[in-house]
């Protein structure tokens, strides 16, 4: 196609997860209460996390950051989607667009190296406890967040700055309910090969990285559990990890299912499900993960609780 026929699209069409108006409907109210859950559920663990002395701790600490995380991809894609449903609209401006896709790819980095600081730290409770205020100290858990932040930050703005200078002339709807890498370039008649290295060397490293420091710290963790000589210990090393482990499944699993399956068993539709677990389901649920299997984040959010509703009785 020549030069000229080019087109720059000024905005995109969010189809959804579904042609009948109806089943948007339903669709909606049941994202809005996920959203409305999980956007609760994480405020509470931060506000619970630095409410409470006893949780400032590494652990807490990262479990704070994976939160705010998880309140932004909740935020960064459930709103749009909502609002179009409720005003029977698909659009999205290319500027919008654009910038879910950063939000998006920024929010993946940091929920991928926050899940490795906290495998980092599972693995030095357990292993190396008595070099634990060393190796994870205030400048260690410093470094890890500012590192993370940094780079997530730099990677989504490369995808960002990649994917404008395409140009987009095979039409402007999207399968999904919120723009993603993968369907904004099946959509580009511009040379995306840039983008796709990218995504296959970068994202691959940025992501391949962090899950193999996950494995070897679980390699470590489970030796050093089969060796603790009371059952007690080894239940009380398993319930640290369980929370972490579930999450880590959930996030890795939806992304392998997503990423790294065969081309052509893929379809459209089975993709937007699977980002709707990662984006919205696992966000939404992981606050009553962490919670519901930890007796200090518990205590600290009945705590926070009660302590307001005393202040209003008052």
């Amino acid at each position: 196609m020549e030069k000229g026929n080019h087109t720059s699209a000024s905005e995109f069409i969010l189809l959804g997860l579904s042609s009948r108006p109806e089943r948007q409907q339903l669709i909606s109210g049941l994202f809005l209460v996920l959203y409305l859950v999980g956007a609760a559920g994480n405020l509470l663990i931060i506000l619970a996390v630095g409410s409470s002395s006893p949780l400032h701790t590494p652990m807490y600490l990262f479990l704070s950051h994976l939160s705010l995380v998880d309140f932004g991809f909740l935020s960064a894609t459930v709103p749009k989607m909502l609002v179009n449903v409720w005003t029977q609209t698909q659009s999205i401006p290319y500027g919008g667009c654009l910038a879910q896709i950063y939000f998006c790819i920024l929010l993946a980095n940091m929920d991928n190296f926050l899940l490795t600081a906290m495998a980092y730290d599972r693995y030095v409770a357990i292993c190396h406890p008595l070099h634990y205020a060393t190796m994870l100290s205030p400048r260690v858990c410093a470094l890890l967040l500012g590192s993370s932040w940094l780079l997530a930050s730099l990677h989504s703005l490369l995808h960002t700055l990649l994917m404008a200078r395409l140009e987009f002339c095979a039409g402007t709807a999207i399968p999904y309910f919120f723009c993603d890498l993968l369907p904004l370039l099946r959509l580009s008649c511009s040379s995306t090969r840039l983008n796709q290295l990218v995504i296959l060397l970068v994202g691959g490293l940025i992501v391949l990285g962090p899950f193999l420091g996950v494995l070897v710290s679980y390699v470590h963790i489970v030796s050093a559990v089969l060796e603790v000589p009371s059952a007690r210990g080894r239940r009380k090393a398993v319930s640290t990890c369980g929370p972490h482990l579930t999450v880590v499944i959930l996030f890795y699993g939806t992304i392998a299912g997503v990423y790294l399956s065969p081309s052509p068993s893929r379809s459209a539709g089975r993709d937007s499900l699977a980002s709707v677990m990662y984006m919205v389901v696992t966000p939404a649920l992981n606050p009553f993960i962490y919670c519901l299997r930890n007796e200090d984040t518990k205590g600290a959010l009945r705590k926070l609780v009660s302590g307001k509703a005393s202040s209003h009785r008052l």
